[in-house]
């Protein structure tokens, strides 16, 4: 059995050597301090630690906390959504390029995730099918919205379509929120914002009917899949005695949950013991968001200490569940 990590950041070293050489057309820049580098993290400076760009680096962390297989992609800083059509292609070309040369490297151990340039659907759709043709890759990589644009909207439409027919599925990763207010101070953008976004991402792709057109699209939300597990009673009671989340579908949500994938990253091993509970083990993987400081310190510790996990319950979560989103079982 191997131990599959779903949820594992990098930030390549052609996107590196592209923001250095030319900082103004991918509007950041890294900034050095004491002898190490850093770069912009969702507004707060964060360190370029050797594991986001060396591959030794981020085998040996592997090695230390027990993780055989790591699926890498690019840190959500790094998104460039916010660039120019032309920048934004190009960013996503030499990330996912960047990917492919760390996977090469390692093949027995990484796997690779396409990210793609958001801000421009038909480019996203041409940069996809490259990359699924040129590096294999059986995931892409897509924040929760877009821009203050919900993924359900339908700009993106033909993309998801594009994604679920090559047969990859979405590691969908916050890195914005599509409500605001409440949240600047504490880390609450990140402590609340990210599960938040999560959370109204599922909801719009369950209301608005996308999922009824997009019958076999699978994807995996980061971060214990927000508050989705533990509210989506509330989504079912409302869909059954309110007449607005049912204007786009008949479905109910309780239908539709099982069309989700999330990582067991919850911090909390009752979180986790819920999760694995009502969404099922063959929904849950190993996600460790390293190496940002919100991941934890011992990733399998944290599962081991799920209560009442069953062997059967561990080998999804740790390995079948990410092999059947790879097709690799």
């Amino acid at each position: 059995m191997s131990n599959i990590d779903l949820h594992n950041h990098v930030i390549p070293p052609t996107i590196i050597d592209a923001i250095q050489r030319d900082p103004e057309r991918f509007k950041t820049r890294f900034e050095e301090k004491n002898g190490k580098r850093y770069f912009n993290a969702h507004g707060r400076m964060a360190e370029l630690q050797p594991a986001f760009y060396s591959v030794d680096a981020k085998v040996e962390w592997m090695d230390r906390v027990g993780l055989d297989i790591a699926a890498i992609s690019v840190g959500p800083p790094i998104y460039f959504y916010g660039l120019s059509p032309d920048a934004g292609l190009a960013a996503a070309k030499l990330s996912n390029d960047g990917i492919a040369q760390m996977v090469a490297q390692r093949p027995s151990r990484l796997r690779g995730m396409a990210t793609l340039p958001m801000q421009d659907p038909d480019a996203a759709i041409t940069e996809l099918e490259r990359a699924v043709k040129e590096h294999k890759f059986k995931a892409v990589e897509i924040a929760t919205s877009i821009e203050g644009v919900a993924l359900a909207d339908a700009r993106f439409r033909k993309l998801l379509k594009t994604i679920e027919q090559l047969g990859c599925f979405i590691f969908a990763h916050p890195y914005q929120c599509l409500a605001h207010g409440g949240m600047d101070a504490y880390y609450l953008d990140n402590f609340v914002g990210f599960p938040l976004d999560t959370t109204l991402m599922v909801a719009h792709l369950m209301f608005s009917g996308a999922l009824d057109e997009l019958k076999t699209l699978r994807i995996l939300c980061a971060h214990g899949g927000g508050y989705v597990p533990y509210q989506i009673g509330r989504f079912v009671h409302g869909h059954k005695v309110r007449p607005e989340p049912k204007v786009s579908t008949q479905t109910s949500p309780a239908d539709l949950l099982r069309r989700f994938y999330f990582d067991a990253l919850t911090h909390d091993p009752m979180a986790a013991r819920h999760l694995i509970s009502r969404v099922g083990a063959d929904r849950v993987v190993i996600g460790t968001d390293h190496p940002f400081d919100m991941g934890p310190a011992q990733p399998m510790a944290a599962i081991d200490a799920i209560p009442g996990l069953t062997a059967g319950e561990r080998e999804w979560v740790c390995t079948k569940t990410a092999q059947s989103l790879l097709s690799e079982n």
